[in-house]
């Protein structure tokens, strides 16, 4: 009878181990959520059927991810930021970027252009790496990003405010110009103050 009562306990066990194993490996495979840009692209993709509508479009879905990106990433430098330079450096993305996303928004609804409205992929995977930094490294690292972040926006605009085909995204991407210029040009300020910091 003993045994009769073990063998059953191990049996149950042995289930219910089995239950919880499947159970976790089911939740480890669930599918991740789509980033928003790939959502953004695919709508597009299937809305437009020339290549200068579909590069123009493209160019719509890159700005926001970057405006998004430097709106949360200035959110973070505001709050983790060391120096007064960063953290004004920050609130200057944020506001700067915030009002950038507000237009390109509407340009995109008059343009039926599908755009991310919401922090993608890359632009989580930004701020986790610097949210990570350490305290005394965090202004370096965000100024370093700012920099290399703007150098690669000024180049696509200045791209684009020759290429696009539609005459009001070629008159945005200028007009956005000066505006993102300045911020580099800030953020290389910053670095060479925080390249200072012990």
């Amino acid at each position: 009878m003993k045994q009769l009562i073990q063998f059953k306990n191990i049996f149950i066990y042995s289930v219910f181990g089995v239950i919880v194993a499947f159970a976790t490996s089911s939740c480890n495979n669930a599918p991740k959520a789509e980033d928003t840009k790939e959502r953004a692209e695919d709508h597009n993709e299937a809305k437009f059927n020339t290549k200068s509508t579909e590069k123009d479009a493209q160019f719509l879905v890159n700005a926001a991810e970057i405006n998004l990106e430097e709106i949360k990433l200035g959110q973070l430098a505001q709050q983790k930021a060391m120096m007064a330079d960063v953290k004004s450096l920050g609130k200057m993305m944020e506001d700067g970027h915030t009002k950038a996303m507000a237009d390109l928004t509407a340009m995109a609804k008059t343009k039926n252009i599908t755009i991310p409205t919401m922090a993608t992929d890359k632009a989580n995977d930004a701020y986790k790496k610097l949210n990570d930094e350490k305290a005394n490294k965090f202004d370096k690292e965000y100024c370093d990003m700012m920099v290399d972040g703007h150098k690669d926006a000024v180049s696509k605009f200045e791209e684009m405010s020759k290429e696009a085909t539609d005459p009001d995204i070629k008159q945005w991407a200028m007009s956005m110009l000066p505006d993102l210029r300045t911020h580099l040009d800030h953020s290389l300020m910053c670095q060479t103050k925080a390249s200072k910091m012990k």
